[in-house]
């Protein structure tokens, strides 16, 4: 696929920010960029709650969210679509200050 037919993510503000607590929506295996993990192993499950640690990008066009999945002891990368927000819905004291 070429760069073309896909919309170049940092051109917008991320997604998620350093803080945000956040949900996998899929199975994440190691593909041998982790240390101390076979390739192939399930690093993160799906369901599995981590904070956004840090946000770089890749290839100059997406954004890779630093999520650290502190039950499971590591910290993967991953795109917006494999992550969901769980952000506390803002009060209505909240929205209006």
């Amino acid at each position: 696929m070429s760069t073309d037919d896909r919309e170049i993510e940092v051109y917008s503000p991320p997604v998620f920010l350093p803080g945000d607590k956040v949900v996998s929506k899929k199975n994440v295996k190691n593909d041998g960029t982790m240390f101390g993990k076979e390739i192939g192993e399930v690093v993160v499950r799906k369901g599995d709650v981590g904070y956004v640690r840090d946000i770089g990008t890749f290839l100059q066009q997406f954004y890779i969210y630093a999520v650290d999945f502190i039950e499971r002891g590591s910290i993967v990368g991953m795109r917006a679509r494999e992550l969901t927000s769980l952000a506390e819905p803002a009060t209505e004291k909240e929205k209006t200050s």
